[in-house]
């Protein structure tokens, strides 16, 4: 067994954070397939621990690595025989060779063909987030499932079928071209965004928020900015996800209850992560950027330089929210909009706009639509009809945070109270 330090575990684990994309994207290049690229990477983690241990850690552990790895994976091809016959699936022909120590500083690009690949258009949602999770994050194939709620054998197939799929299809693996980039890019900020509002709030199980998710899905915001810096949607995501995730602390009470945003302790958001998404908001909107995600940040951004909530300036997000409806037509903006106007136009206008929405169908399982009924039914008075709806919203949820909050809801529906989850 190899005897290994504190310091090389805690320099594995650092590398392991920070460089794995780096890594498997470089090593990629090489092998021409996403399976042999991911054994070659992480046999040269393996690798790490015997060498690191006997010599120490290196000044640039990513570049060992990804040297490491790529040299594996040329090995194996060359001991296959197969090098011509896999090389056209994916590698570039410049590819092959190059330096003989390869700094994952110099090759960004190789992360970003590597995210744009995982999240191509061909594939389902479903794939693209597991895919990106596995290849981008290196985030383990159980750990996958156990975030989705499925088992394992279930998640490593729909892995492998994804893997498959880009082999079959010869997605190729590269950076979309200038006028490729915008419907691309979307496409890949859906796929992080979907990861955080997972971790948001969990679809189910016991815990409302999954710490592990959001800090996944940051990273790869502030990934995107890194290598996109000219993209202002990639610079909205990224001041969204901030500015939601700087509350995250505050959104359950001490006795475990779910928060309403008006009740939550705002002094206890967190003053960094507000303060970056909102410098990461305003340069999305000098930049030109008027996408979905950079208005949702501005709307976020708005709730934020609140002190209080009734100091929130709500005729503001309304307009916002016509904006954001004018550039992404979703029943669940909508939604929200509605919530919105009920502070503006009082709780009747905003009652009609929802029954509106019911009758549309769209939002048939959605658990916030009668969740938003519910709470604007209770401020006009129409206290059994709002417990109803509060006890069909709890009925569509599988979060147990959430069913407890709704059935509480419907149990104390004659009192006051109402706001944004």
């Amino acid at each position: 067994m190899i005897d290994v330090s504190a310091e090389v575990e805690a320099a594995l684990a650092s590398a392991h954070r920070r460089e794995w994309a780096f890594v498997l994207a470089a090593t990629v290049r090489v092998a021409g397939d996403l399976d042999l690229a991911e054994e070659a990477a992480q046999e040269a983690y393996v690798a790490a621990l015997e060498t690191w241990g006997q010599r120490g850690v290196p000044d640039n552990p990513g570049a060992w690595l990804t040297t490491t790895a790529r040299r594996k994976a040329l090995d194996r091809l060359r001991r296959d025989a197969t090098l011509r016959r896999k090389l056209p699936l994916l590698v570039e022909p410049e590819a092959i060779g190059g330096p003989e120590l390869v700094d994952p500083a110099q090759v960004p690009d190789d992360r970003l063909r590597l995210v744009f690949t995982c999240c191509h258009p061909a594939l389902s949602p479903e794939a693209q987030v597991a895919l990106t999770l596995r290849l981008v994050c290196g985030v383990a194939t159980a750990e996958i499932a156990r975030a989705f709620l499925v088992p394992e054998p279930t998640m490593a197939a729909r892995i492998t079928r994804a893997k498959q799929k880009i082999a079959a299809a010869r997605i190729p693996y590269r950076v979309p071209t200038a006028g490729e980039l915008p419907e691309r890019l979307d496409p890949v900020l859906t796929v992080v965004h979907l990861l955080f509002t997972t971790g948001h709030t969990s679809p189910s199980g016991e815990e409302l928020v999954r710490d592990d998710l959001l800090d996944r899905a940051l990273d790869l915001a502030r990934t995107l900015v890194e290598l996109l810096p000219g993209e202002p949607e990639a610079r909205g995501l990224l001041g969204l996800l901030l500015l939601t995730s700087a509350r995250r602390a505050t959104r359950v009470g001490d006795d475990g209850r779910l928060l309403r945003l008006a009740d939550q302790d705002r002094s206890r958001w967190d003053p960094a992560a507000l303060t970056e998404g909102l410098r990461q908001t305003a340069e999305a909107l000098t930049t030109g950027g008027s996408g979905r995600f950079t208005l949702q940040a501005a709307i976020a951004g708005v709730h934020a330089a609140a002190a209080r909530a009734e100091d929130t300036d709500w005729p503001r997000i309304v307009r916002l929210y016509d904006a954001l409806l004018r550039v992404w037509d979703s029943p669940v903006v909508a939604l929200n909009r509605a919530v919105a106007v009920s502070f503006v136009d009082g709780p009747g206008r905003a009652l009609a706009l929802v029954e509106a929405l019911a009758e549309d169908g769209r939002l048939a399982a959605y658990a916030y639509l009668p969740a938003t009924r519910a709470h604007l039914l209770r401020e006009l008075g129409r206290t059994r009809e709002a417990a109803a709806a509060y006890r069909e919203a709890a009925a569509l949820t599988g979060n147990a945070r959430e069913r407890d909050f709704l059935l509480l809801e419907a149990g104390a529906s004659c009192e006051d109270g109402g706001g944004v989850l």
